[in-house]
Formats: structure tokens, sequence, C-alpha cells
């Protein structure tokens, strides 16, 4: 077994989640792409909508639970992937959180300065 890094290094040689991971220029790039949009998605999916009123408690419930299933494995996943010491991978890290809350915020803000009108013509 090869040894492990234990410091940030810039490069695209190294391991990232699977032994032999990323093997060239274009896998590094890869991984660095799927680790900021597996970042980005755990920002989004961390604001869930409350269970609507009248709606099954089961079925909301099990929804949301799904949805923190796939949470807490896309950030365990990240967490593993930044433990591989590589800085753009990092950084991609990163930049994915950031994107995500921005996104997940603007969402949040624009839904509450709706007018109460265009609520009630999509109910």
């Amino acid at each position: 077994m090869p040894n492990m890094q234990m410091s940030f290094y810039w490069g695209k040689h190294g391991t990232v989640l699977f032994s032999g991971w990323p093997k060239s220029g274009g896998m590094y790039t890869l991984a660095l792409f799927f680790v900021f949009f597996l970042s980005m998605a755990i920002e989004i999916l961390s604001n869930q909508p409350p269970i609507r009123r009248g709606a099954r408690p089961a079925s909301g419930v099990t929804a949301q639970a799904v949805v923190y299933f796939f949470r807490i494995s896309f950030i365990y996943l990240v967490m593993l992937a930044v433990m591989s010491f590589n800085g753009g991978i990092f950084i991609a890290a990163i930049l994915g959180h950031s994107l995500g809350f921005f996104l997940a915020k603007f969402r949040a803000v624009a839904m509450a300065n709706r007018e109460p009108s265009d609520l009630e013509q999509k109910v």
C-alpha cells in the first residue's frame, strides 16, 4: 500500500476516493467536477421545505428521511475526498459548498418575497 499523503499537495496524481483514481489529467478534472457538484448538492439538500399541513405524516417524514440519507452520504464522500489532501479537491469542495449555499439561500429569499397572490394561484 502506498504511503498516504499527510499534507496538502498540488498535483493531479494521488488517490481520491478510490485506489488508482484519478490516473490522468482528464480523470482529475472529472474528480474536481464530481466533488464540486457533490458539495453543491449537499447545500441544496440541506434546505428542506417543512411538511405541508394536511399531508400524510408518514409520507412526508419518509421523503425527508430519504433526502437526509443522500445528504449524509454525500457529506461523507466529500469528507473522504478532501482527506486526500489534494489542494484542487479542497478548493472544489469549498467552491461547491459556497455556490450551493448561495443558490439555496437565494431560492429561499425568492420564495419568501413572493406575493401571496402568486402562492394562491399555484395551490
